[in-house]
C-alpha cells in the first residue's frame, strides 16, 4: 500500500528535541505489509515519550515547586496529625531533702577595735592588714624615750622612800631607844638629886635655890624621857613616822607602776589571737586615746549570719543541718548547724537574722565573706519525686500537670508534699512511672504528643 511504503517525515525543531540523524535520514527500503505494521508501533510510542519529555523539561521548574509544596505540607501535616515530639519528665521514687536557701555573710562573735591609751607618735608598725597575729604580739610601737625617762624618775623615787623606810628600821628606832635609855638613867638620877636635895633643904642643910635646881633638873629629865619615848613610838613599827614612810614607800611604787605602765602603753599588742581585718595607722601619725587604729578577728567560732525570708520561718529551727559554701569557692562545701534565730522580724525586709555555727571552718574563710547556704527543714527516704519544672501553678492552691495517656496530653491535678530546690514530692495524682510534659512545653489539654525520654 502505497502510505505503508512511503517515508516518514523528519523531526521539526517545534519538538524542541534533536533527534539522531540515523533515525531521520534512514533510505526507505520496500516492504511488505507485515513488515510496515511492527515499525510503526514501535515509532508511535518512542515519539510520545520524546513528546513528555519535552513538556516535562520545559515544566520543570512548576513541577519543582509543587513538589516542595507537597513535601512541606506532609511535614507540617504530620506533627498536626500525630502531634509535637515532646521530652517528658517521668515521675520516679528517691530521696527529696526539703531545704531554705538563703545568703549571707561570715562574721564572728565579736570584733576587737585595738587603739592607743595614751597620746604618741608611731614609731613602727610591724603588722600588715590580714595577717594572723598571736595572743600578745606587737601590733604598734609609740615613741618611749620620755616615758622610759619617767620610769627612771618613779624608780629613784621609789628607792629613795625604801631607803628612808629603811633607816627609820635600821637607824632611827634604834638610835630612838638608845636615847629612850639615857634618858631614863638621867631621869633616875634626877629623881635621886631631887630627892636628896629636898631631904637636905628641910634639915636646913641646902638652900631653897639648890632645891629649885634639883627640881629642874628632875623636870628636865622627865621632859627628855618623854621626848625620847615620843620618838621611839613614832620610828617603831604602827608609828607616825613609820607609817609615813611606808606610805612614801608605796606612793612612789605606785608612781613606778604608772611609769611602767604608760611605757608598757607604747607596745599596743594582741589582746587575742586573731587576724587583722583592718589597718589604719602608719609610721609617724601621732595617736590618741579612742582612735580605732586596727580591728581584729580574734580566732574561734566562725558563724554565718543570713537573712531568711518571714515566710520559711515555720520551717527553721535551731539544730537544722546546712550545707554552706562561699561565694569565691563554690565548688568547696562544707557543714553548719543553725544556732540562733532572732525573736523579732525585721519589718523593712520581711525577714529573720539566723546564725549558724560552723565547727570546722575551712582556712580560706574571710570575715564578711558571701556565702550561699542550703537549711535541710526537711527529709523523706523514698518519696514520689518529679522536677518541679514539670509541674504548673506549683505556687498556687491547685498545682497541675500534663500528663501522657494514650499519645495526648491530659490534665491531672496533683497534691504536693516537699519541695526540693530542684524537685518536689506528689503525694496525689500520679504514679510512679508516668511521664509528665515540662511546663516550658506549649501544650494543650487533649492535645496529641510524641514522648521522648528526657536524657
Amino acid at each position: 500500500m502505497p502510505s505503508d511504503s512511503a517515508p516518514h517525515p523528519p523531526a521539526s525543531e517545534h519538538d524542541g528535541v534533536p533527534l539522531p540523524r540515523t533515525a531521520v535520514t534512514a533510505p526507505a527500503t520496500a516492504v511488505g505489509p507485515l513488515d510496515a505494521r511492527p515499525t510503526a508501533f514501535v515509532v508511535a510510542p518512542l515519539r510520545l515519550a520524546r513528546v513528555a519529555a519535552v513538556l516535562l523539561w520545559r515544566r520543570r521548574w512548576r513541577i519543582l515547586a509543587v513538589l516542595a509544596l507537597l513535601g512541606v505540607g506532609l511535614y507540617l501535616a504530620i506533627p498536626w496529625l500525630l502531634g509535637p515530639i515532646v521530652t517528658t519528665q517521668p515521675v520516679v521514687r528517691g530521696v527529696l531533702v526539703q531545704s531554705v536557701v538563703a545568703s549571707g555573710r561570715i562574721a564572728t562573735p565579736h570584733r576587737v577595735n585595738i587603739g592607743s591609751q595614751i597620746t604618741g607618735t608611731v614609731a613602727s608598725v610591724p603588722v600588715t592588714e590580714g595577717q594572723a597575729v598571736a595572743l600578745g604580739q606587737v601590733l604598734v610601737t609609740l615613741e618611749d624615750s620620755e616615758l622610759r625617762a619617767s620610769v627612771e624618775q618613779a624608780e629613784a623615787a621609789a628607792a629613795q622612800a625604801a631607803a628612808r623606810l629603811r633607816q627609820i628600821v635600821e637607824v632611827t628606832l634604834p638610835v630612838a631607844q638608845e636615847n629612850l635609855s639615857q634618858a631614863q638613867s638621867t631621869l633616875l638620877n634626877a629623881q635621886q638629886q631631887y630627892s636628896r636635895a629636898e631631904s637636905l633643904r628641910s634639915g636646913g642643910f641646902e638652900t631653897q635655890a639648890q632645891l629649885d635646881n634639883a627640881r629642874r633638873a628632875l623636870n628636865i629629865a622627865q621632859a627628855q624621857v618623854r621626848a625620847a619615848q615620843a620618838q621611839v613610838a613614832g620610828n617603831a613599827p604602827g608609828g607616825t613616822d613609820h607609817v609615813a614612810a611606808e606610805a612614801a614607800l608605796r606612793q612612789a611604787r605606785a608612781s613606778l607602776l604608772v611609769a611602767l605602765s604608760r611605757l608598757d602603753y607604747t607596745q599596743i599588742r594582741a589582746l587575742e589571737a586573731g587576724t587583722l581585718i583592718a589597718r589604719n595607722v602608719e609610721r609617724g601619725w601621732v595617736v590618741q586615746p579612742n582612735q580605732v587604729l586596727m580591728v581584729l578577728s580574734p580566732i574561734g567560732q566562725i558563724e554565718i549570719v543570713v537573712q531568711i525570708d518571714e515566710k520559711n520561718l515555720g520551717l527553721i529551727a535551731i539544730g537544722q543541718r546546712a550545707v554552706a559554701s562561699a561565694d569565691a569557692y563554690p565548688n568547696r562545701r562544707f557543714p553548719a548547724e543553725l544556732a540562733y534565730i532572732n525573736p523579732s522580724v525585721d519589718p523593712d525586709r520581711a525577714a529573720v537574722e539566723v546564725k549558724l555555727r560552723v565547727p570546722a571552718p575551712p582556712d580560706y574563710l574571710r570575715q564578711d565573706m558571701t556565702v550561699s547556704v542550703d537549711i535541710a527543714v526537711a527529709e523523706r527516704a523514698d518519696a514520689l519525686v518529679l522536677p518541679v519544672s514539670a509541674v504548673r501553678d506549683a505556687a498556687g492552691p491547685t498545682p497541675w500537670v500534663l500528663r501522657i495517656e494514650e499519645g495526648r496530653a491530659r490534665r491531672r491535678t496533683v497534691t504536693i508534699g516537699l519541695r526540693g530546690p530542684q524537685r518536689v514530692e506528689i503525694l496525689d495524682g500520679l504514679r510512679e512511672g508516668d511521664l509528665v510534659v515540662p511546663s516550658s512545653v506549649a501544650v494543650a489539654d487533649g492535645g496529641r504528643v510524641r514522648p521522648e525520654a528526657a536524657r
